[in-house]
């Protein structure tokens, strides 16, 4: 049975806040599930990672957290009303001033207070993610006075974007700040940090986080026009890059977002980083039960282009149909999958290798690509080898057999990695070799007959040990050393 490589992660909210439909969707496919720290109560969003964490043990499945960072996103203030309608042609102030009043249809406050001394006559500001849109006419003081050239209907705290960057917001804003060690609190695997401009802006997220107790890797969002021009730098200070074509789309314009997905993909995996897709993947299924071909074809070729996981927001938060977006997203992902284009050769990494563990994981995967073999089963500690694995698009799968959950719900993000539990009662390594390979043998993940790869080191219990690997075959009680055939099956 072809299993999945490419990861899912799918958005908390209220549309999964029964325990039902949290499994569900759990079952339906979702390796990682985000929590959305700009919707909800701090109650809220603590209740649902205590529920992932209950949902997921009763299921018996590793599932990871990914707590997203609200970010230094400028949004307007809200109306005496919730919303006005505007239309072209109209003149609307944007008041930036310390306590500006209710909007009206005329003018409305907005949360970043620097905003009038970074725009200037003749920017183009777009609001509601480029929903409506106005030039900006004349500054006064703390007034950002504009001529609408898009209109319709604004409500509260929607976004503003300025057309082509430029702002002069942090990276890491207060609100970040009080939220990271919440994050820390309630057990996230991952930390997506919203609108990073360089790479202190997650050296920072990375050293607040660990300073909260917290072990989870770093998420930067590529988001606004800054991080582009600092890409690379972002890629190496980060665990993962995800590609937020929202407000990327609506900074640089959509007819360059095509080429900029690529190219960060690209950029990611030239750095041996996890790479993730998200935004509007599947946004007709916020209604519809099945996506359209636009969004099957989006999906694939994001899984062409080596992504490692693609993301559901608004589908399964708010959506009708969680369950079914999630199962339309499995099955647009195997189809994808069962393409040779889904494939690359070792030779295509950066090799630079740092340790012994990433050498081994090369070797293994060298080989893997150029010998039958039908699985990769990984001793691994803190699941660093596993990562390393995962960098090389092959179709064969890595079992990654670790005795520490969290090293589990991390490995939920690494593509053609399956997590499994390492509940074997020993330090010996040729032992826990041997159950490991009875486990999957039971499983039936593997079969009497298969050629696989082992990797490990000296003993069960050193994280970053790895430093050996064995080419196995697959007999009745565990495996055989003694066949040295290299002939396919």
């Amino acid at each position: 049975m072809q299993i999945r490589r490419t990861k899912i992660i799918a958005t908390l909210g209220p549309a999964t806040d029964s325990p039902e439909m949290l499994g569900a969707v759990i079952e339906a496919g979702a390796d990682i599930l985000r929590i959305n720290l700009s919707h909800g109560t701090h109650k809220d969003q603590a209740a649902r990672a205590v529920q992932v964490r209950e949902v997921a043990r009763s299921l018996n499945k590793e599932v990871a957290i990914l707590a997203d960072l609200r970010g230094p996103k400028i949004r307007i203030e809200r109306f005496v009303g919730g919303s006005v309608e505007l239309q072209a042609g109209d003149i609307f102030t944007l008041d930036a001033s310390a306590e500006p009043a209710p909007g009206t249809r005329q003018r409305v406050g907005v949360t970043y207070k620097g905003l009038a001394e970074d725009v200037s006559i003749g920017d183009l500001l777009l609001l509601d993610d480029g929903m409506l849109t106005m030039r900006v006419k004349e500054v006064k003081a703390k007034d950002i006075i504009c001529i609408v050239e898009a209109g319709g209907e604004l409500g509260d705290r929607k976004g503003i974007n300025v057309q082509g960057g430029g702002l002069s917001l942090p990276g890491i804003a207060q609100h970040d700040i009080e939220d990271i060690p919440r994050a820390a609190a309630m057990g996230a695997d991952y930390l997506a940090v919203s609108f990073p401009r360089n790479a202190e802006d997650m050296n920072e997220a990375r050293r607040r986080l660990r300073e909260a107790g917290s072990d989870a890797r770093v998420v930067a969002k590529i988001e606004r026009t800054e991080a582009i021009t600092n890409l690379e730098e972002i890629i190496a200070a980060s665990d993962a890059i995800l590609i937020a074509r929202g407000d990327l789309g609506v900074e640089i314009g959509d007819a360059e977002l095509p080429g900029l997905q690529k190219l960060i993909t690209r950029k990611s995996l030239e750095q041996n980083r996890i790479v993730i897709t998200a935004t509007q993947m599947m946004q007709s299924m916020v209604e519809s039960p099945i996506p359209t071909r636009a969004e099957v074809l989006d999906v694939a070729n994001s899984v062409f282009d080596g992504t490692d996981a693609v993301m559901l927001s608004a589908e399964t938060a708010v959506g009708r149909h969680p369950q079914t977006v999630v199962e339309a997203m499995n099955r647009i992902c195997l189809g994808a999958e069962r393409h040779d284009e889904t494939r690359m050769g070792c030779d295509s990494l950066n090799v630079q290798f740092e340790r012994i563990d990433q050498a081994i994981a090369m070797a293994a995967m060298f080989m893997a690509t150029n010998v039958s073999v039908q699985a990769i089963l990984a001793l691994t500690e803190s699941g660093f080898t596993a990562q390393w694995l995962s960098r090389v698009r092959s179709g064969v799968p890595i079992f990654a057999l670790s005795p520490l959950r969290d090293s589990l719900r991390r490995m939920a993000l690494y593509r053609g990695v399956y997590p499994v539990a390492n509940n074997i009662p020993t330090t010996d390594v040729e032992v826990t070799l041997t159950e490991g390979v009875r486990l999957l043998l039971q499983e039936g993940h593997i079969k009497v007959g298969d050629r696989i790869i082992l990797t490990m080191g000296q003993n069960t219990d050193n994280e970053g040990g790895t430093n050996s690997l064995r080419l196995v075959q697959v007999g009745e009680d565990g495996y055989l050393e003694n066949n040295p055939s290299l002939n396919a099956h």
